[in-house]
């Protein structure tokens, strides 16, 4: 069953110039462990993050990225967003290659994907297919919403070094396309989920950790057709 997805509104643009935001950067990468992770309620979140032009040496951009890679690792996550980091940059980085269980991953049809880096990203849907899932987020720890995104869509992006790509996603891969992107322009989950499916985390487990949704959908009473 397909239902609509809900619209992002956009976060204002954020107010640090190219200065600013790579003396952030300087300040991240020296510092002597991981940074942590911002959580909701920060500005940054809420802010559409600077489309990256070069602010940043290519040693510091490969740097940035680097500790952006072990971040999500440590998380652990599947994706993480420059400005998760307080960076208000489009920089996002996108690994997936945990195991789950077979039938879940069929289901929400979630193949490995490897590690990349995205910059400046946006996507467009393809066709009007979408899919139902709780999803969660490293920027709002110990909670999970059931969020209806886009089960295909094109992304165009710029690699690391400057090129132009595009490619094509499909289900849990697009989820976390989507997600991440979102993130770049101010969003977060919560903007599109359902808020009646919203558990923490262990009331999800208790109840509503079943590969799809159709449990937490009749107990909570959203999404109804």
């Amino acid at each position: 069953m397909d239902f609509e997805t809900r619209p992002l509104t956009a976060g204002p643009d954020t107010p640090f110039t190219a200065a600013e935001i790579r003396t952030a950067v300087q300040e991240l990468l020296g510092l002597d462990g991981l940074p942590p992770i911002v959580q909701v309620g920060h500005p940054v979140l809420r802010q559409h993050a600077a489309p990256y032009d070069g602010q940043l040496k290519d040693t510091e951009l490969a740097q940035l990225i680097e500790r952006m890679r072990d971040v999500m690792h440590a998380a652990p996550g599947v994706g993480l967003a420059a400005p998760q980091l307080g960076i208000p940059l489009q920089l996002a980085v996108l690994e997936d290659h945990f195991d789950i269980d077979p039938i879940a991953s069929e289901i929400r049809q979630r193949t490995p994907l490897s590690f990349f880096a995205i910059l400046n990203p946006r996507y467009q849907p393809q066709g009007t297919s979408t899919a139902s899932f709780y999803e969660g987020c490293l920027s709002m720890r110990g909670f999970q919403a059931v969020v209806s995104r886009h089960r295909d869509v094109h992304l165009h992006y710029q690699r690391p070094d400057g090129s132009a790509a595009s490619a094509e996603f499909s289900g849990w891969q697009a989820r976390i396309v989507q997600h991440e992107t979102d993130h770049l322009n101010g969003g977060l989950y919560l903007d599109r989920a359902e808020l009646r499916s919203l558990a923490n985390d262990a009331e999800y487990t208790a109840h509503w950790a079943y590969p799809g949704i159709d449990e937490a959908r009749h107990g909570l009473g959203f999404l109804n057709p």
